[in-house]
């Protein structure tokens, strides 16, 4: 018996990267799997976003776990395709009671004054409405099915601290924090606990992307991972230069299971030191 038998978990940005880890390691541990993901690139950014072939992939290996599976495509932009999502996964599995809050992107990384207007609006809007959004099309069935309930939203130690240079991102993932406070007053009457996780750089095409190796390594004309790992170590206590998906995964299955029963409202590092550096 894993520590989720019997729990539905929706997931957001499921098809690859902290997603398809959230996603894994919730099967696992013994949940049915309600996995959304946009599935499309978005013009503003300067990396790929998650295709119809790696959402395959993490299908195949939750399969391996023998727990349910649902995809959903889905763009946390649109609420009426967050809706059609949730209602998918209840007429499938019955009621969600774990949500994991985790599509996101990054940007623009310079000054604030800068950023183009759209490039800021792009990322409040997946980052914190994209959450808003998931939030408001899955709450409802919870507190209909009167049975408590686990939401986890992946965050980022920059939604506890600013760094020069990524302010629309670091807005939104403060701006995230706040909602999660705000709701775990609100849905705590229905036992539904609220938490966030907030970890540094995850080893993910979040971070490992041309535009980030530029932003750590600007004296080089075309830096590469390798480049940049030394500064990316440079923010952290422990000797590593980012966390793996895995690590942020583990903790959102602590906070989803009855070990974390009275655990809400908190905002938890999983940083190798970056916040205490």
């Amino acid at each position: 018996m894993g520590r989720l038998q019997g729990k539905v978990a929706l997931v957001t940005g499921a098809a690859r990267g902290q997603g398809r880890a959230h996603c894994l390691r919730l099967a696992e541990e013994g949940a049915d799997i309600v996995a959304v993901d946009a599935l499309a690139d978005n013009s503003q950014l300067a990396y790929g976003l998650a295709t119809a072939q790696d959402m395959a992939e993490t299908e195949r290996l939750v399969g391996a776990t023998g727990r349910g599976w649902l995809a959903q495509r889905a763009d946390v932009r649109s609420q009426a395709d967050m809706d059609a999502a949730v209602a998918a996964g209840v007429e499938r599995f019955g009621p969600i009671d774990t949500v994991c809050v985790n599509a996101g992107i990054s940007g623009y990384k310079g000054p604030s004054w800068e950023m183009a207007e759209s490039g800021f609006e792009e990322i409040l809007q997946v980052n914190l409405l994209g959450a808003w959004r998931t939030i408001k099309a899955v709450v409802p069935q919870m507190i209909a099915a009167d049975r408590g309930g686990s939401i986890v939203f992946i965050n980022s130690t920059l939604g506890l601290k600013g760094i020069p240079g990524l302010s629309a991102y670091s807005a939104s993932k403060h701006g995230m924090l706040g909602l999660a406070r705000c709701l775990t007053a609100e849905l705590a009457p229905h036992n539904i606990r609220v938490n966030s996780v907030n970890p540094t750089g995850v080893g993910t095409v979040l971070i490992w992307n041309e535009q980030t190796f530029k932003h750590f390594r600007p004296d080089l004309e075309n830096p590469t991972v390798e480049d940049a790992t030394e500064a990316f170590k440079s923010l952290h206590l422990l000797d590593v230069p980012w966390v793996e998906a895995v690590d942020v995964a583990n903790a959102v299955v602590f906070l989803a299971s009855d070990e974390a029963r009275y655990i809400t409202g908190t905002a938890i590092p999983v940083d190798a030191g970056n916040l205490s550096r």
